[in-house]
């Protein structure tokens, strides 16, 4: 996967072979496949034998016995009846596949994207996978649901409209087959060129919407930093160079479209011209003539909708491509295939054996350089140290979000690749440096600690995390709906409901990353009454930068350059003089530390 500054650089689609990536989802629904299949061969079998009706109809005027006319007549109309009704069972059984293969698409995509680790999103922007579930999966519906149908339709009706041209006028038929090659040649020429203008459209689009995406999710800093103009620009370039290529896509597009529709009509008019002559020598009826006007017709539509559909199913080729690729992204975490269980109950012993840690953005810099750490079961353990120093990143890989390139980490003695992640996830509660609030109630939000919380336990969670007085006072109170991002609170009123959320999970686990830096000193203080009482009898792990919340933790752990300097109590640390009694002499302004 690449990220959007690099899409002129894409490989383009070679194949309309591609699509074969949709068999996997396709073949479930074969039975589905097959009853749309035979009422496709149904109605192209019915199309060709129609204008045998009409021969039979027009030389018919020339037969005295009106009583057979009245047949012909009748027998074409039943023709018609019988073509109207497979056409609407084809329509509707090749839709509704369509649509379920696709809605399978976008579960599959969704359902792998969201077990990835964040080193895949340090390689895609999110908008850009929004894109292929929403921009790629409507193109593949357009195929399943239409342009296949469609081209195997033509494909019958060109092979049996050439036979019947055949049997009809075998003289005719030959001068209807010399301009094929010209026909052709454009087709393959011109689609090549199409193929690639058109994948190369998909990957403008799915730029353009990562760079929405982007910009809106961050509208507040945008807009504060009177960006609007800057990013407008943005935005509107990546959407210009999208429409360039469209414009060069649909060019291409309409040119193969003119010389090959002008080449089959004008052959068909040079053939009837040949045809007429005949006529009037009495070497073929009118009838006759009339049934290879309409095969030529059929056979000419049929080329000209293939040439337009060939276009279609490369665009689609291109999207299956991507989503493809997208499914088959390996992960550079992986559960193991045998898993070993977390004993319960989880005593919540963790270990840290000497480990090195690069993110996979920054490969030449190192967040952690051989840390070994060791945290007793229901202690709570605080780190501190300047920014970067690696304290959120002992966090990242305790939840396994990353993996270190050398050492191992342990949980309760089981090293963490050897279980599965939902597992040991399971016994840990995570209250982020940036609390997520997602746009539903303050109840479900908080409810998302533990899906099975009753109204009470939920409530109990926000009185506990000081967060209850200002959630009663909300519109709706628990009901009220807070905002995409939870834009209808502040930011101190965002981390007591992600701490309420963390207290609902009742986990031996307690992870708080910078978890009261946006509160006030009185919220502070309540918070921080309940996180000391949650922490009772918990692992506990505390990053923090204002040391007056760490201060009773049992250790503080200091680290600087991603490596352990220090540990020790307050007292301790403060006696040694190092880096963290300077950090306290710059916070304690009252020089008591």
């Amino acid at each position: 996967m690449t990220d959007t500054s690099s899409v002129e650089d894409r490989p383009k689609s070679k194949r309309v072979g591609a699509l074969r990536g949709l068999i996997p989802f396709l073949w479930p629904y074969r039975g589905l496949g097959a009853l749309a299949l035979l009422a496709l061969i149904l109605t192209a079998t019915v199309s060709l034998v129609l204008p045998l009706a009409v021969r039979r109809v027009v030389d018919g005027f020339n037969d005295a016995n009106a009583q057979l006319l009245d047949q012909y007549f009748a027998a074409a109309l039943g023709i018609a009846a019988l073509l109207a009704v497979g056409t609407g069972l084809r329509y509707y059984l090749v839709t509704r596949l369509g649509e379920r293969v696709v809605a399978d698409i976008r579960k599959a995509l969704f359902d792998r994207v969201l077990g990835m680790s964040p080193a895949f999103f340090e390689r895609i922007l999110t908008g850009e996978v929004l894109s292929r579930i929403t921009t790629d999966t409507t193109l593949i519906l357009s195929v399943i649901g239409s342009s296949v149908s469609v081209a195997l339709r033509n494909v019958l009706i060109l092979i049996g409209g050439l036979l019947l041209l055949f049997l009809t006028s075998a003289k005719l038929t030959g001068l209807v087959l010399l301009i094929v090659p010209a026909i052709i040649v454009p087709i393959v020429v011109l689609g090549r060129r199409l193929r690639a203008l058109s994948r190369e459209n998909q990957d403008w689009i799915a730029s353009s919407s990562g760079a929405a995406s982007e910009a809106l999710t961050s509208v507040q800093t945008v807009q504060a930093f009177t960006h609007e103009g800057a990013t407008r620009g943005q935005f509107a370039e990546v959407t210009e160079k999208s429409f360039v290529s469209a414009k060069a896509r649909i060019r291409t597009r309409a040119v193969m479209t003119v010389i090959v529709i002008f080449l089959t009509f004008a052959g068909i008019v040079g053939v009837l011209w040949v045809g007429a002559r005949d006529v009037r020598a009495g070497e073929m009826s009118v009838g006759a003539l009339i049934q290879f006007v309409i095969y030529a017709v059929m056979v000419a539509g049929a080329v000209g909708a293939l040439s337009e559909i060939w276009g279609e199913l490369q665009r689609a080729a291109g999207a299956t491509e991507r989503l493809v690729e997208l499914l088959g992204t390996e992960d550079s975490v992986q559960d193991p295939v045998r898993p070993v269980p977390l004993p319960r109950p989880v005593r919540g012993e963790i270990a840290f054996e000497d480990v090195t840690f690069r993110y996979p953005a920054r490969p030449e810099a190192s967040a952690l350089n051989g840390v070994s750490l060791h945290v007793r079961p229901g202690e709570t353990v605080a780190m501190v140290g300047p920014s970067g120093a690696g304290k959120t990143t002992i966090l990242q890989l305790l939840m396994r979000f990353y993996d270190p390139q050398s050492g191992r980490i342990t949980l309760d003695g089981i090293a963490l690749p050897d279980m599965a992640r939902s597992d040991f996830r399971q016994a840990i509660a995570l209250v982020p440096q940036d609390p997520v609030i997602f746009a539903t109630s303050a109840r479900e939000n908080i409810r998302f600690g533990r899906l099975d919380a009753t109204d009470a336990e939920v409530e109990a969670a926000a009185k506990a995390a000081a967060a209850h007085d200002f959630l009663t006072a909300l519109p709706q109170g628990y009901d009220s709906y807070l905002g995409e991002r939870g834009v209808m609170l502040s930011g101190g009123q965002k981390q007591r409901v992600a701490i309420a959320r963390a207290i609902l999970r009742d986990a031996p686990i307690l992870l708080l990353d910078e978890a009261t830096s946006a509160l006030d000193a009185e919220s502070e203080r309540a918070v921080q009454a309940a996180v000391e009482r949650l922490a009772e009898g918990r692992t506990t792990l505390v990053v923090a930068h204002r040391l007056a919340t760490v201060k009773r933790a049992d250790r503080i752990v200091v680290f600087e350059k991603g490596r352990i300097v220090a540990q020790g109590t307050h007292d301790q640390l403060v006696a040694e003089d190092g880096l963290y009694a300077r950090l306290a002499r710059l916070q304690f302004t009252d020089g008591s530390v």
